[in-house]
């Protein structure tokens, strides 16, 4: 057990920036003040965990003390992963009256039944979300605290974040997220990310989403010294009319800044020069990605600047009105459709 408290010290110390130690450490509360001052910041990440082991062990530290701290750090820095969204379905009767404290009890309870050898610890964080780690274990191996898997859930809403899950454990997180929060079933909600509260605030609409109906012509702060007023006033109104589709498509406000969308191509090949293709009875599929800093802004902009046609088509619109940023699309169905419900991977 000393061996996997002190490798897990120094792969987590190694993954917090500099910057952020002091404060993660003062967060985790396990330091007396006295201890923190006898830890030299300026020194070698090195020297500052050979001086924490030394504290653990005079302090009588276990593995869960130094997986609390992880979860100090990473629930104020979350973007560490990729992270997917899953919406639980079928509510039962009584799943709007669940408390953090039955929702703890029955998650453990239900994933220990499932899994012999797993750790999990729950933590409440300011803004309401309920943060689950899970170290992952089998009949034959402890629990790997090195690779676990985050769950963020809001306890009456049915939306459930994950982060770092493996096909093997995707039915058995599944089905203890499903019987502890009295669901019937969960699906993938088709939306991805690095940043969870990009994704949280898209898909839980907690962002300024703003369509206008109608938005202000510039037309009055026109220079007066044009050299052709009609072609300026021409100019001007296509230029009001791309800013207002490309904000009815979009929204007018600040956007959630995700950093990719994906269309998932399963439609007929169509070009009469190619008939091989053409007359292939099975469906032409392919994947187009996007990709921007922030894929909202960067399409919005592409249309009020005239790069990108207006309106804007559907299957970019539906972005932030679907809030999903992954879409098949097919022959039988006009416009995006969403993959079939499955549990979260």
């Amino acid at each position: 057990m000393e061996d996997q408290m002190n490798c897990l010290l120094r792969h987590l110390i190694r993954r917090i920036p500099s910057q952020l130690l002091r404060a993660t450490l003062e967060k985790w509360g396990r330091l007396t003040e006295a201890q923190r001052q006898t830890i030299d910041f300026t020194q070698s990440k090195w020297a500052i965990t050979d001086r924490l082991y030394a504290l653990a062990e005079e302090n009588g530290w276990t593995v869960k003390h130094i997986a609390e701290l992880e979860m100090c750090y990473v629930i104020d820095n979350p973007n560490q992963g990729l992270w997917k969204a899953f919406q639980l379905v079928d509510p039962k009767a009584d799943a709007q009256a669940l408390e953090l404290l039955q929702f703890k009890q029955s998650f453990k309870n239900h994933l220990n039944e499932l899994v012999r050898n797993v750790s999990v610890k729950i933590k409440k964080n300011r803004d309401e979300a309920v943060w689950i780690r899970v170290a992952w274990g089998d009949s034959f191996s402890r629990p790997n605290n090195l690779k676990p898997t985050y769950v963020v859930h809001y306890l009456q809403t049915p939306y459930v974040f994950v982060c770092r899950l493996t096909p093997k454990q995707k039915p058995l997180l599944s089905q203890a997220l499903i019987l502890s929060t009295r669901h019937q079933a969960i699906k993938d909600a088709n939306l991805s990310g690095r940043k969870l509260t990009t994704i949280r605030d898209l898909l839980m609409q907690q962002y300024g989403q703003v369509f206008p109906t109608r938005y202000p012509s510039s037309l009055a702060s026109t220079s007066q010294t044009v050299s052709n007023p009609h072609i300026e006033r021409e100019q001007a109104e296509d230029e009001v009319n791309r800013l207002q589709k490309a904000c009815e498509a979009f929204g007018g406000g600040k956007l959630p800044d995700l950093q990719s969308v994906v269309y998932k191509l399963e439609t007929k090949f169509r070009d009469p020069t190619n008939k091989i293709m053409s007359e292939n009875g099975e469906p032409f599929k392919c994947t187009v990605k996007f990709s921007s800093t922030n894929i909202l802004e960067s399409l919005r902009h592409c249309a009020a600047s005239g790069i990108a046609s207006t309106p804007v088509t559907l299957l970019l619109s539906s972005i932030p009105r679907k809030r999903r940023n992954y879409f098949v699309i097919t022959d039988n169905v006009p416009g995006p459709s969403s993959q079939p419900n499955q549990p979260p991977n």
